[in-house]
């Protein structure tokens, strides 16, 4: 079954951009140890010295991510990329506070490639997961709320929803929902990394294999992982499952 997939007309209109997905099960989350809090850190401070004082507009794969919101007729500077916002919380800050052992090693990942790391606790999930422009009638409820206070994404938004209509992610990276969050229980998730810029493919793979790597270390678990573009645009497993 497909477990992740981009619609045919997001893949018209976006014909360049590149998906990272990782279909993990069975993986250990909770407070991030010492170690890869101490990775997260020097990883934080590499980044500082990599910008320097290069204005986040002008990295390419930033960019790129404000040119596709304003292709949906969204604002980037009101709604940011998440990769974005990361980075901007960690140049005006000075550092992006710990969470959790999945979400700091996703966070770890798009600060050191500038590119918005998802991970998407499938608990809640129906079939396959889509990345399409929204009919507004999908139900999303804001990260930190209860689930029932839901909202709408506006018609021709993009967005990530399940087969059931639930969304996971509005504005395409911007914020992921209630349901999808990565808590002390999540064991099974779809992990994304994705990019429209002109090396998105290279940029793409390496920080896939980073993501594996510190998911082999500290979670544990079973991975399937795919590169998905205009060509190969679904990641597929063998056999049903559950819901995801």
């Amino acid at each position: 079954m497909k477990i992740f997939q981009y619609h045919p007309e997001i893949l018209a209109r976006f014909p360049a951009i590149v998906g990272g997905v990782i279909f993990a099960q069975g993986m250990t989350n909770g407070p991030a140890p010492e170690s890869l809090q101490a990775a997260f850190l020097a990883e934080q401070q590499a980044t500082l010295q990599r910008l320097g004082n290069t204005p986040l507009s002008q990295v390419k794969s930033l960019a790129a991510w404000r040119g596709a919101f304003r292709e949906f007729g969204v604002d980037p500077t009101q709604y940011r990329s998440a990769a974005e916002a990361l980075l901007r919380r960690l140049t005006k800050k000075g550092d992006i506070p710990s969470i959790n052992l999945l979400v700091d090693l996703a966070n770890l990942v798009s600060i050191r490639y500038a590119l918005p790391v998802a991970v998407f606790d499938t608990h809640a999930l129906t079939g396959t997961v889509t990345v399409h422009f929204a009919d507004g009638s999908e139900r999303y409820t804001t990260l930190g709320l209860s689930e029932t206070e839901v909202e709408h994404p506006e018609l021709g938004e993009v967005v990530f929803s399940d087969e059931t209509g639930l969304v996971i992610a509005r504005r395409w990276c911007w914020r992921q929902s209630e349901q999808s969050a990565a808590g002390p229980e999540t064991t099974n998730a779809i992990i994304t990394v994705e990019a429209h810029h002109a090396n998105a493919h290279s940029d793409i793979e390496a920080a896939l294999n980073d993501l594996l790597a510190l998911l082999y270390t500290y979670a544990g678990g079973n991975f399937i992982p795919g590169i998905l573009d205009a060509h190969n645009p679904a990641l597929s497993i063998q056999g049903q499952t559950t819901g995801v």
